[in-house]
C-alpha cells in the first residue's frame, strides 16, 4: 500500500471534533454524569494544593491552558482522556467533586502565590467578605476551555493509543502509572483485582522496594510482568513487539479482554503462589545471591522475579511436594548458571530478556 493510501485509510478510524466550552458547561455535564473523570485516577494525578492554586489563578488570569482530550462513548458521554487532573481540581474548587465510592471531596483552600497573595485561605464558598465574591465566580465559570473530541464513530483503540501518546515521552507519568489508567479506562474491576494483588502482604514482604519505586507503581509492574508471562504466547512476543513497554501496555489489555480470566479464581491463586514464596524464600526471594559470602543481598531484581515467579507458578504442585530446602538452594544455584547469566548481559534487549527468562523459570524449576 502506498504512504498516502495508508494515511487517508488511517485518518477514516478517527472522527474528531473540537470546540470551546466553559467551566459552567463542565460543570453541567459533570452534574448530569455526561463526563467521566475516572475518579480512580485521583490515586495517581495527585496535585498539593499549592499545585491547585496555581491552575485556579491561571484561569483567574486568563492564561491559556493545555486542551482538554475526551472521548465519545457509545451512550454519549465523554470519556476524559487527558485532563483529568486539571478537571479534578476545577470540580473539587467549586465542591461537587465525588471519590470513587460517590462522596463528596472536601473543596480546598486557596494558597497565596507570587502574583495573588491574596488567595490565601480563600474558598469557592467562602463567608469571607473578600473571597469569591458572585461576579469572581461568574467570570471563572464563563472562562471556556479548549475541548478535543475523539468520536464515537472511530476506531475504539483510538482513545487508549491517544492516552499514551499524552502521557510518555516528557510526562511525569511512569510508565506503568500510564498502563494502570490504560487498565481503569478498560476494566476497572480488573484494575482493582492487580491492585490488591500487589497489595497483598506476602508479595509486599517478597518485593522489598524503595520509596522511589513504590510511588513509581513498580509492585504494578511486578503484576503485570507476572501476568503477561503467565497468559502470553512467549514465542510470538518478540516478533510483534520492539519495546518491553509497549508489550506490556499490549498484552496487559488481551488479558483483560479474556473471557477465561477468572479475576477471584486468578488473585486466590496469586495469593497462595505468594504464601507458598514467602514462606520458602521470605524477603530474599528476588535478591541475588552471593556465592563468595553465601548471602543473598542487595535490591529486588525483576530479572529473578520473572523467572522464580514464573518458574514457580508453572511447576507449583511439583514444587510444594519436595524439601524447601530444596527450593532454596535451587534458587541459589540459579544464579551460577550460564543461561540465566546470559540473559542479564547488557546486549540483550529489555523484550528477549523477559520471554528467555519467563522461558527458563519454567524449565529450571521442573522436575
Amino acid at each position: 500500500m502506498k504512504l498516502s493510501e495508508r494515511i487517508n485509510l488511517k485518518k477514516k478510524e478517527i472522527a474528531t471534533d473540537s470546540y470551546p466550552m466553559s467551566i459552567g458547561e463542565l460543570i453541567n455535564l459533570y452534574r448530569d454524569e455526561e463526563l467521566d473523570i475516572h475518579p480512580q485516577f485521583q490515586r495517581l494525578f495527585r496535585w498539593n494544593d499549592y499545585q491547585k492554586t496555581k491552575l485556579i489563578e491561571s484561569i483567574m488570569l486568563n492564561i491559556p491552558l493545555p486542551s482538554i482530550f475526551v472521548s465519545q462513548n457509545d451512550e454519549g458521554v465523554w470519556d476524559v482522556v487527558d485532563g483529568v487532573q486539571r478537571l479534578s481540581t476545577i470540580f473539587q474548587f467549586v465542591g461537587i467533586l465525588k471519590d470513587e465510592d460517590g462522596k463528596p471531596v472536601p473543596p480546598f483552600r486557596l494558597q497565596e502565590t507570587k502574583y495573588i497573595p491574596e488567595f490565601k485561605d480563600k474558598q469557592w464558598n467562602s463567608e469571607d467578605t473578600d473571597g469569591f465574591s458572585r461576579d469572581l465566580q461568574l467570570d471563572f465559570k464563563r472562562t471556556k476551555l479548549s475541548i478535543n473530541i475523539v468520536k464515537k464513530e472511530s476506531d475504539p483503540s483510538t482513545k487508549y493509543e491517544l492516552f499514551q501518546r499524552l502521557n510518555t515521552g516528557g510526562s511525569q507519568l511512569s510508565p506503568q502509572e500510564v498502563r494502570n489508567c490504560l487498565m481503569i479506562m478498560t476494566d476497572s474491576l480488573f484494575y482493582d483485582n492487580i491492585n490488591a494483588m500487589a497489595n497483598d502482604d506476602a508479595f509486599r514482604n517478597t518485593t522489598p522496594i524503595s520509596d522511589r519505586k513504590s510511588d513509581e507503581q513498580f509492585r504494578l509492574e511486578l503484576v503485570t510482568r507476572y501476568l503477561v508471562g503467565k497468559y502470553s504466547q512467549l514465542e510470538s512476543l518478540t516478533k510483534n513487539y520492539k519495546d518491553i513497554n509497549n508489550l506490556l501496555d499490549e498484552e496487559i489489555l488481551k488479558i483483560v479482554e479474556l473471557e477465561e480470566f477468572d479475576k477471584e479464581m486468578e488473585y486466590k491463586k496469586f495469593k497462595d503462589l505468594f504464601i507458598f514464596i514467602d514462606d520458602v524464600l521470605g524477603e530474599n526471594a528476588f535478591k541475588r545471591y552471593k556465592k563468595e559470602n553465601e548471602k543473598f543481598g542487595g535490591a529486588c531484581l525483576t530479572s529473578s522475579f520473572q523467572a522464580i515467579t514464573i518458574g514457580i507458578e508453572e511447576n507449583f504442585e511439583y514444587l510444594k511436594s519436595i524439601e524447601k530446602e530444596e527450593i532454596v538452594q535451587k534458587v541459589k544455584k540459579m544464579y551460577s548458571e550460564e543461561k540465566f547469566e546470559a540473559m542479564l548481559g547488557k546486549g540483550v534487549k529489555s523484550i528477549d530478556r523477559f520471554v528467555k527468562l519467563s522461558d527458563f523459570g519454567k524449565k529450571y524449576f521442573s522436575k
